[in-house]
């Protein structure tokens, strides 16, 4: 592997894990709907919830000009793909925070409380710093809204550049496709980003049905696969290509000529796709499970200890909190991020901070523990990938003698129906609750579906979330030995969120 890099940071938060709860309203706390910060922005923010964020971000470039592209004056680390973003993020900005680099972070999980979609030098961005960007680009917004409103999404982003810009910051780490969309993966074009990481690229074929892990069986390929293969065989390279082309859509611009790619593991059409796309733009690719990878790991109380390969040098005896193999490879694809950022993997760096850094990664909704007796445990999985890598590190890290799910789904039935057939190994019942956004299944098809997966007599349905943790505990507590009862809340980010708030309240 060859290429060249810049030199670093980004940011981390860290929360504790741990709270009790009762009884509240349904509703409180996260999602994308509110900001928490200073008034004026979460009014503007607000108004703009229900924008949709428009293919090729036009108005929010034009803003940036207008600003003299603030978002220009600091290189970039970007995170794309499908699955394990947020992880991916959250590990290099830990490890770039121990390294002593000023950092700025843009994510997008607002489902734990929208201000944690920006930090700034280690922590979250303290109000007075975003107040303050969003009062230098509020005159400039009639200007650019002439033919229609920024979406909220475009809105922070500008606020969080302007702000990362005067801090200033060594680098900002942006993770691109926040909706799940191929649209905000051009926000990765917007950026000076001379490193990039690609995490798992879910594959779909026509039908909609995803591609399998690619950290599960190597000879299934999923519908996507399919496709490539009719196409070739049937001669038609134009359709094959097609297909490859819409798989490597979804990590928008962040393949480019001027960027060391750092490639995550990858179902086989993914990865011709991606590798396709790279030879086209001139990109130089590292690869895990060639230049970088993980060459260990084993269970530890709070998380699991790994072995990485990186660029540069061997990393032992690196500790971990988080749980499941999928972690370890995030860690992995965000130390080999860091290793290339810091100078282009030509050199191992300092173990001790790559120690460091990792012991500090970001727990909050990764298999987060947030109440004992019994427990109860929240992890977002609003896909068959995640759900599937869940299953295994629940069954991996827990021993439950029964472990009961609340779940929401924001998607259709047959996104639930994948869902739901994911996490059933693990799942002695399934409480059905409602979503928190326009996107979510309706509680009665959500009940329906799983009725379908798990049969009747282990499908429970409460509207509220309140009640459908209640029920949870009732029923783990019913059907457990004494101390091995858990429950999972999973599914819907939106209402893991809340599920947090309402625990931790």
């Amino acid at each position: 592997m060859t290429g060249a890099a810049a030199n670093a940071g980004t940011t981390s938060t860290s929360g504790s894990t741990s709270g009790s709860t009762s009884r509240s309203t349904s509703g409180s706390a996260s999602g994308g709907d509110a900001w928490a910060g200073p008034a004026p922005f979460a009014a503007a923010y607000a108004q703009r919830a229900a924008v949709a964020v428009p293919p090729g971000l036009a108005r929010l470039r034009r803003l940036l000009d207008l600003l003299g592209q603030p978002q220009r004056a600091f290189p970039s680390i970007v995170v794309a793909g499908s699955v394990g973003k947020s992880s991916t993020v959250a590990a290099i900005s830990a490890l770039l925070d121990a390294f002593g680099i000023r950092a700025g972070c843009l994510r997008s999980p607002g489902w734990l409380g929208s201000a944690q979609q920006v930090g700034l030098a280690g922590a979250a961005i303290s109000p007075d710093v975003l107040g303050a960007a969003f009062d230098d680009i509020a005159p400039y917004l009639p200007l650019i809204e002439d033919d229609g409103p920024l979406s909220a999404v475009e809105l922070l982003a500008a606020v969080a550049f302007a702000a990362f810009a005067d801090a200033p910051v060594d680098v900002a780490v942006v993770e691109s496709g926040w909706d799940g969309s191929v649209v905000l993966g051009d926000l990765a074009d917007l950026l000076d980003a001379p490193v990039a990481a690609i995490t798992p690229v879910a594959v779909t074929g026509p039908d909609g049905v995803a591609g399998v892990n690619p950290l599960d069986a190597v000879d299934a390929f999923g519908s996507a696969a399919d496709a490539v293969d009719a196409a070739v065989l049937a001669g038609d390279t134009d359709a094959a290509e097609a297909e490859l082309a819409r798989i490597a859509a979804r990590v928008g611009s962040a393949i480019r000529a001027d960027t060391l790619v750092v490639l995550a593991q990858q179902a086989l059409p993914a990865a011709q796709a991606l590798l396709r796309r790279a030879a086209g733009s001139g990109a130089t690719v590292a690869r895990e499970g060639m230049e970088f990878g993980v060459l260990g790991r084993r269970i530890a109380v709070g998380g699991q200890v790994i072995t990485l390969k990186g660029l540069g040098g061997t990393y032992d005896e690196l500790f971990l909190p988080l749980h499941g193999a999928h972690q370890a490879h995030d860690a992995a694809v965000a130390l080999a991020a860091v290793e290339a950022f810091l100078g282009g993997g030509r050199s191992a760096l300092d173990l001790d901070a790559v120690r460091a850094g990792l012991a500090q990664v970001d727990v909050r909704g990764r298999l987060e523990v947030v109440r004992r007796s019994p427990t109860i445990v929240l992890d977002v999985a609003q896909d068959p990938l995640g759900a599937a890598a869940l299953a295994g590190a629940v069954e991996e890290a827990f021993g439950f003698d029964v472990l009961v799910g609340v779940v929401a789904v924001d998607g259709d039935e047959a996104l639930a129906a994948r869902i739901l057939a994911a996490l059933e190994p693990v799942l002695a019942h399934v409480v059905v609750t409602s979503g928190a956004t326009a996107a979510a299944l309706g509680v009665d098809d959500l009940a329906a579906v799983a009725t379908g997966v798990f049969g009747a007599d282990r499908v429970e349905v409460a509207p509220r979330l309140d009640d459908a943790v209640d029920d949870a505990v009732r029923l783990a507590e019913e059907d457990a030995d004494l101390g091995g009862a858990g429950v999972l809340v999973t599914g819907s980010a939106p209402v893991v969120g809340r599920a947090r708030a309402l625990l931790r309240s």
